[in-house]
């Protein structure tokens, strides 16, 4: 069964290693096969990417998107290091984006990342 996306007057989507821009007008798009996919929403650029929880989201899109996710683990795996000596609390969702990361459920991960940053903009928010 293909997926299908309805795309907003001028919303973008990557589909694999190509943006897509929409025309003026809504479009359907009926997508079959296993082809990375990300629409506008979805999409964060390296200049949102402003604190370390951010920064594992951009990791996580970036290895969803990659040919070769592996060559970007280590530095990942650095960062989460970081994060949960920083703040232990976030253990919790790292064991889950890390379980979803090894079974290659990219996508599944970037959600879970979401919930990660605004756990991380709670604890930032309680600080300040």
């Amino acid at each position: 069964m293909a997926l299908i996306i309805d795309l907003k007057p001028s919303e973008r989507v990557i589909i694999g290693s190509a943006l897509i821009t929409n025309d003026k007008t809504r479009t359907r798009l009926h997508i079959e096969g296993a082809a990375p996919i990300l629409r506008e929403k979805d999409i964060m650029r390296e200049s949102e990417a402003d604190t370390p929880c951010k920064k594992i989201y951009l990791f996580l899109q970036l290895m969803y998107l990659s040919d070769k996710p592996e060559d970007m683990h280590k530095d990942y795996f650095d960062l989460v290091g970081e994060i949960q000596n920083a703040a232990p609390t976030t253990a919790i969702f790292f064991m889950q984006i890390n379980d979803m990361l090894m079974q290659e459920k990219y996508y599944n991960a970037l959600k879970k990342a979401r919930e990660l940053i605004e756990h991380e903009r709670e604890l930032l928010a309680n600080v300040a």
